[in-house]
């Protein structure tokens, strides 16, 4: 191994919340040596201590305890000497938006110091290399969501650092982009020799570094190369396939709900991958199967991470102890895939136009969504898939074209949709400073519940989202996770027949992820709507059906396996979402 770029030995973070009974442990007595010039991962739950620990690299927040070497520095004693040899690059990078990409570039040059001579080839190389050469001119505020983080590492990449810190670069982004800034990192790292560590919550993304440090609640659970995480599952990671007329998604349920025998289940492909526990029995597993096909596959760094979290004694999906039936009790009768029998459309759309002056974000879409089905919105960042979205829930009026929520037409009457219908945004969006309590009673009332009532829902919604003992901590202080599930429970405190998630869970781990989806395909059996957008594109074989937009054009439309075959057969979504995308683009439209 090289010298280390970072060395901690029992380091410890904590902080005071207010109205938490105890200092909260962010980091707790974590020793790690970071190999230089090479590529890093830090993964875990949400609230395992990733970011307490950048922060910490960064010089930014001094430890509680133990001692953190930087380059070969004290960063407590020195921070300013490591913040003159590294780069950071948090989760909400400070683009200015009303700067252009070039004049953000200058000003994060002139806070560094860069010389002319020295910034002229730096902006040359960086810009070819994120492919913003043609946008220069472009305000930061009018970029799409993949292309500021790209302008963001560029910023951060202004003069060459030692050590390059990334918390979460790919949150919030579709996979295009994501590709994209990850041939970006590893050109760095291959060409420059540059360190660079990265905090994850994609797998596969930690499946490309040369070292993988797990953490939990503050802790390091296991730490080396993926090869070596991964195979914690070798042996223990197989497909079955689900039989005629029942959808991956029941399957997944199923599985993921027998705790006993099984780590972890998702679709996958049409099939649904699953980790046994390692000491069940196999008549247990033969009973669950129920004579299913299965085939064994190599584990891969995501069974590893599910096998140690299984061993830390976390339950990756709460639904066993009740599922989401205290939720709704619309009592619709709902078909194994989702869609109700008799098809009932919940959802309308005829011939949609949404322009912005000139611009048109979205050109002559036309689908309709079934009661109790499950449906994605899919599509590049820009590609006006948020647009539609506003649209449907009644937030933005179409420019032309047709569009009924529930039985209501949004255009004559958005504001009676709105109250059949729940909306769970991509940011957070209740107020920081209430709390769950003070949250829960604000929305409830905004939604027309009051007394006991109200009373009731609220106790309903704390207990299914694990919210007790949360309800005087000021929402704004909770973990991403719990801000997650506070944000459900206040959208489903009305009951609505419609469910409109955007980027649910952007930034989310999968264990999260799996929690959520468990919740959300026992709406979808009791016959909630969903409508959701995601990046993700393992949560599309969630849906019953999927539409993939770009520049504004629907350019798919199906089953995710429709999907699948349209792009030729492709092994999973994220390969037939790239595939459909860049056929489309190399045809000209873009």
């Amino acid at each position: 191994m090289d010298s280390a770029v970072l060395s901690g030995r029992g380091l410890s973070r904590h902080f005071i919340v207010k109205g938490a009974p105890a200092p909260v442990e962010a980091v707790r007595e974590v020793s790690l040596e970071v190999a230089s010039g090479a590529l890093t991962a830090l993964v875990g739950p949400d609230g395992a201590g990733k970011t307490t620990l950048l922060r910490m690299a960064a010089g930014l927040l001094a430890p509680s305890g133990g001692s953190l070497s930087v380059l070969g520095v004290d960063v407590a004693a020195r921070p300013q000497e490591v913040q003159d040899r590294i780069s950071y690059m948090p989760q909400r990078f400070g683009l200015y938006e009303d700067l252009s990409v070039q004049e953000n570039m200058d000003l994060y040059a002139d806070l560094h110091g860069v010389p002319a001579d020295v910034r002229r080839q730096r902006f040359a190389r960086l810009l070819h290399m994120t492919d913003l050469a043609r946008y220069t001119a472009r305000p930061a505020g009018k970029l799409s969501g993949g292309m500021k983080q790209k302008l963001g590492l560029a910023c951060t990449l202004v003069r060459l650092p030692e050590l390059l810190l990334l918390d979460e670069p790919t949150v919030g982004v579709d996979p295009l982009s994501r590709r994209e800034l990850w041939e970006i990192v590893q050109q760095l790292v291959d060409e420059e020799r540059l360190s660079v560590i990265v905090s994850t919550s994609y797998m596969d993304e930690a499946e490309r570094c040369q070292q993988v440090f797990v953490m939990h609640e503050g802790r390091l659970l296991a730490s080396g190369a993926p090869a070596e995480l991964r195979s914690r599952a070798e042996g223990l990671s197989f497909t079955a396939m689900p039989r005629a007329g029942e959808s991956a998604r029941t399957l997944q349920a199923r599985l993921i709900d027998a705790r006993e025998v099984v780590v972890d289940a998702v679709p996958e492909g049409g099939h649904v991958r699953f980790i046994r526990r390692a000491d069940a029995a196999d008549g247990a597993i033969g009973q669950l199967l129920d004579g299913l096909p299965v085939t064994p596959v190599p584990a891969r760094l995501e069974d590893g991470f599910m096998m140690l979290l299984q061993a830390a004694k976390v339950a990756p999906a709460r639904a066993a102890q009740g599922g989401s039936a205290a939720l709704v009790q619309h009592g619709a009768s709902v078909a194994a895939g989702g869609v109700a029998d008799g098809g009932e459309a919940m959802i309308e759309v005829r011939d949609l136009v949404r322009k912005f002056g000139d611009f048109t974000a979205v050109a002559s879409t036309s689908f309709s969504v079934a009661r109790g089905e499950i449906f994605g919105l899919l599509g590049p960042n820009g590609a006006g898939k948020t647009t539609t979205f506003r649209m449907l829930c009644g937030l933005l009026p179409a420019s032309s074209g047709f569009l009924q929520v529930a039985g209501v037409n949004l255009r004559h009457a958005r504001a009676q949709a709105r109250a059949k219908v729940g909306y769970v945004s991509q940011k957070f969006a209740l107020y920081g400073n209430l709390t769950v309590q003070e949250n829960l009673d604000f929305f409830g009332g905004a939604y027309g519940l009051y007394g006991k009532r109200l009373q009731q829902r609220t106790s309903q919604v704390l207990e299914e989202f694990q919210l007790r003992g949360q309800e005087h901590m000021p929402s704004g202080q909770l973990p991403g996770g719990f801000k997650q599930r506070l944000a459900m429970a206040t959208g489903l405190l009305h009951e609505p027949e419609v469910l409109f998630l955007d980027e649910p869970t952007s930034g989310a781990d999968p264990l999260a992820r799996r929690e959520f989806w468990r919740r959300i395909t026992s709406l979808s059996e009791q016959g909630v709507t969903i409508v959701v957008t995601t990046h993700f594109m393992e949560e599309a074989e969630y849906c019953d059906r999927i539409v993939i937009q770009d520049a504004g054009k629907l350019l798919a439309i199906g089953t995710p396996r429709e999907v699948r075959a349209q792009a030729g057969d492709a092994g999973n979504m994220e390969d037939a979402f790239i595939a459909i995308v860049e056929k489309n683009r190399s045809g000209g439209a873009r």
